[in-house]
């Protein structure tokens, strides 16, 4: 099923369905999508485009209804929006089974779409020959690996009674001083970073993970609040994919989403307490080996 308001738009995500050979249910502007589902049992895939001119209030709806869906198992989401709106999204559809793109290309309109009209078996599997399906399996290899190695340097070895996975130590306690040390460490890792984009493209350094990795602990030091919109910027890469590691790192147990006390719809990202601690075994092993940071 399709949703927009947007001709052009609506074109694209038509486009899209039809490089899979997926059948359309129906086209529908935004306003009728709620009372639609209202009537259906369970489809394969919604796909909707807020464009700039979509009220939040609007989106905020869509985007529940969306979230409920995945979370019964009624289907899966696709949600195209404009940076204005990626905060508002977020908050609204957090399920990992509603994919969130922020002004994506077509080939990334494909492969959301192709994975969200695959189940859930054969999803990588029919997804790895399109050109951004090789990127979604690359993330979900990339995500694993940054979890192993925060764990070497934050864990103790798993007595053989525990089941094996990833365990973080929790961040020890730091006095204000401490703290504001270790955050001025991690603003200069971070902008020796940007300083490397001066003499190189970005992207052959590409890394999301680590710079939303270090931005987050930065934030934590400094006992600031980070926006999803702001994690994007930080992560130095299209939002779309900024996005999708956002997601996945938050069901990896790296990230925490909170919401905003003053307006719940609003989504926070900081980052878990087993991650801190290992970020924070990472920094006190910097200082002792320094040339590392290069």
């Amino acid at each position: 099923m399709v949703a927009s308001d947007n001709i052009s738009g609506g074109r694209i995500i038509e486009s899209a369905l039809a490089a899979i050979d997926a059948r359309i249910v129906d086209s529908l502007p935004l306003a009728g999508l709620e009372d639609r589902l209202d009537r259906m049992v369970s489809i394969s895939a919604v796909v909707v485009h807020a464009d700039i001119g979509t009220p939040a209030h609007q989106l905020e709806r869509i985007g529940a209804r969306l979230n409920m869906m995945a979370t019964e198992g009624a289907g899966r989401g696709v949600l195209i929006v404009p940076a204005s709106l990626i905060d508002t999204a977020f908050g609204a559809a957090g399920h990992s089974d509603v994919q969130i793109l922020c002004q994506p290309g077509p080939a990334e309109v494909i492969a959301a779409v192709a994975m969200a009209c695959t189940t859930r078996t054969s999803r990588l599997n029919d997804v790895a020959g399109l050109a951004d399906g090789r990127r979604l399996v690359q993330l979900s290899e990339e995500i694993g690996r940054i979890a192993r190695t925060l764990a070497t340097l934050a864990e103790s070895p798993p007595t053989p009674s525990m089941p094996e996975r990833v365990r973080f130590a929790p961040p020890p306690p730091m006095t204000a001083d401490v703290a504001a040390a270790a955050g001025a460490q991690v603003r200069a890792l971070i902008r020796a970073r940007r300083t490397r984009d001066q003499f190189f493209r970005n992207e052959l350094f590409a890394d999301p993970a680590w710079d939303m990795l270090l931005d987050l602990m930065a934030a934590r030091l400094e006992h600031k609040r980070v926006s999803v919109s702001s994690l994007c910027i930080a992560a130095a890469v299209p939002a779309t994919t900024a996005l999708r590691w956002i997601k996945s790192m938050t069901d990896e147990g790296l990230f925490v989403r909170r919401a905003d006390n003053n307006d719940g719809r609003r989504i926070f990202i900081e980052l878990s307490d087993e991650a801190s601690g290992a970020m924070s075994a990472y920094l006190d092993w910097l200082k002792v080996n320094p040339a590392a940071m290069v």
